[in-house]
């Protein structure tokens, strides 16, 4: 059986989300970062709705931070799996991951509060879709 669940991206356009279970599997599409009211942006943020170690692969669609900024706490809370993407999307997200990072050292933590200076950069597995 194959189960679809959205944790984020629902009823709004933030914090994507998308845990797709089928046959004791679990792939993550995206894993973004929510925005909007500083509380409730830190508790989703922070906390998720599904153990990321149970997750065995990450797709990212494309490199916004609603789709990719939640990454680093993820792997922070127990993801080893793969991570798929483009070349274009990887090399975007790994900016961004910086710049996020700069961000937080600097002070502005409730500006983006997904990236965490402390967590360890992975590189990407990359797909080239040509």
């Amino acid at each position: 059986m194959i189960n679809l669940t959205f944790h984020g991206a629902v009823r709004n356009v933030t914090g994507s989300r998308h845990l797709l279970q089928y046959n004791n599997h679990s792939i993550l599409l995206d894993c973004g970062l929510y925005q909007g009211r500083r509380k409730d942006t830190y508790e989703k943020n922070l906390n998720f709705p599904f153990d990321p170690s149970s997750i065995e692969a990450l797709i990212l669609s494309h490199a916004h931070i609603d789709h990719v900024g939640n990454v680093p706490n993820l792997v922070k809370k127990g993801f080893k799996g793969d991570i798929h993407t483009t070349l274009a999307s990887a090399d975007l997200v790994n900016i961004m991951g910086m710049d996020s990072a700069h961000i937080q050292e600097s002070g502005g933590r409730e500006r983006v509060s997904g990236f965490s200076p402390n967590v360890e950069t992975r590189r990407l597995r990359q797909r080239d879709n040509t």
